[in-house]
């Protein structure tokens, strides 16, 4: 067994006769709403996924750019970026913005009709003249043509995520500003010298959250573990259909 998995989880899980809050991540959400029957083996039963392999270099941009904005920040001065594209905005500074970039903690919300501590950890915050704080996530890739729109499948995932950002935000009493922006940079492969230097195509991104869906998504969740059925999987769930087929083969 991989020193990277553990095959039967026994903390963290739910327990709906616990009075203690539960921690529901941002991700988490999305995990419910990729599979619920993943899901709930995670979540309660303790089964998880078989964990991919991290992505440094992307790791290594965002760190990358959390420390260029802070430069920014110190000053007061919007970046070149948002000259660039004429955002009425400048990094934001808060005593708490650190502590909002761990991924360990987070900006969190007790929701009580459900008793679950709902966390997400930003990559950024800006904020306009207006006072409006304008939630900021920074993405990494390497692809053909300029990115200049989320227009794909797997978009939709980075646009809950800046939605469930936004709505944490608002339940602990912050102005903020509907639309959120992507700092989009893209890996350029058509250099025909390497250099030892990966260089970037960064782009920025407007996106107009709404937020309506999370309230009823988390009431979901609560009644999904407070079950004692597994739910039905995802028809689409490359994991659940990896293991039907191994099972009927």
């Amino acid at each position: 067994m991989s020193r990277w998995y553990t095959p039967k989880k026994t903390t963290g899980l739910y327990d709906g006769s616990k009075s203690e809050p539960f921690k529901l991540s941002r991700s988490k959400i999305e995990y419910f709403l990729e599979c619920p029957k993943c899901f709930y083996v995670d979540r309660k039963l303790g089964i998880s996924r078989p964990n991919g392999f991290p992505f440094n270099l992307n790791m290594a941009v965002d760190i990358l750019l959390k420390q260029e904005f802070d430069i920014y920040r110190e000053k007061a001065l919007a970046h070149p970026l948002i000259k660039n594209y004429k955002v009425d905005a400048i990094p934001a500074k808060h005593e708490k913005i650190d502590e909002w970039r761990n991924t360990l903690r987070g900006i969190q919300f007790l929701h009580q009709p459900t008793n679950f501590l709902i966390t997400g950890a930003i990559d950024d915050l800006w904020q306009n003249s207006k006072g409006e704080y304008i939630v900021v996530d920074y993405k990494a890739t390497a692809k053909f043509g300029d990115i200049k729109e989320l227009d794909k499948s797997w978009h939709e995932c980075y646009k809950r995520q800046m939605e469930i950002y936004q709505w944490l935000f608002r339940q602990n009493g912050f102005n903020v500003s509907d639309t959120g922006y992507f700092v989009y940079c893209n890996g350029k492969t058509y250099n025909r010298i390497f250099n030892a230097k990966l260089e970037f195509d960064v782009t920025l991104i407007p996106y107009t959250g709404n937020g309506d869906w999370i309230e009823k998504t988390v009431l979901d969740i609560h009644k999904c573990l407070n079950s004692d059925q597994i739910p039905e999987s995802n028809s689409e769930c490359d994991y659940c259909n990896y293991v039907k087929t191994v099972n009927e083969g």
